[in-house]
C-alpha cells in the first residue's frame, strides 16, 4: 500500500541568523562595488550559492527524494544509503549545514536519510526493515517525531510487538 511521502520541515531559527548575515555582507560588497540594486544581487547570489551547494553536496539525497516523489522506492534506497554514508564520513558538513549547505533545517541530512530509508522500506512492504530503521533513528535522534509516527503506524497492527529501541552494534 503506497501513500504520499511524509514531509516535515522544521526550521532552526538560530540557523537563519548566519544566512541573513551573509546576505547583509553580500549587500555591502555590492554597495561598495557601486552595483545598483545591491540587495537584489545579494539575494540572487545567496540563492545561487545555496542551490549549487545543495545540488553538489546533497546530490544523492536530492536524487533519492526525486525517486520517492515518483514512488520508485527501490530506486531511491541506494541514493539515501550513499547520502547517509557521505554525511557519516563528513559529520562536520551535516553539523554545520546552516553554513555548509545554507540549510535552516533543524533535522540533519543523515537523520532525514534514515527516515527516508524507513519510509521506502515500509512502502515496499518490508515492515521489519522499516521498523529497524525507525528504531535506529530514535536511538540516535530521540526527538524525531517522524520516526515516532512511522514506528507507531507500523507497530499498531501488532500491539504485542516489542517497541523498545535496541542499542546499535
Amino acid at each position: 500500500m503506497s501513500s504520499s511521502p511524509p514531509t516535515v520541515r522544521r526550521i532552526s531559527w538560530p540557523a537563519i541568523i548566519p544566512q541573513l548575515l551573509l546576505v547583509a555582507l553580500l549587500t555591502l560588497v555590492y554597495t561598495y562595488a557601486g552595483i545598483g540594486l545591491p540587495f537584489f544581487f545579494a539575494a540572487l547570489t545567496y540563492s545561487f550559492i545555496a542551490m549549487m551547494l545543495k545540488k553538489t553536496i546533497a546530490k544523492d539525497h536530492r536524487q533519492g527524494i526525486r525517486f520517492v516523489m515518483q514512488k520508485q522506492y527501490p530506486a531511491a534506497i541506494p541514493y539515501f544509503e550513499k547520502s547517509i554514508a557521505f554525511f557519516e564520513r563528513n559529520k562536520w558538513i551535516d553539523e554545520y549545514r546552516f553554513i555548509t549547505l545554507m540549510s535552516a533545517s533543524s533535522m540533519r541530512y543523515r537523520e532525514m536519510g534514515l527516515c527516508n530509508l524507513a519510509f521506502c522500506y515500509s512502502q515496499m512492504g518490508d515492515g521489519e526493515k522499516a521498523i529497524l530503521f525507525y528504531q535506529r533513528v530514535l536511538s540516535e535522534y530521540p526527538d524525531n517525531d517522524l520516526a515516532v509516527a512511522g514506528l507507531n503506524m507500523l507497530t499498531s497492527t501488532n500491539p504485542s510487538r516489542d517497541q523498545t529501541v535496541p542499542p546499535l552494534t
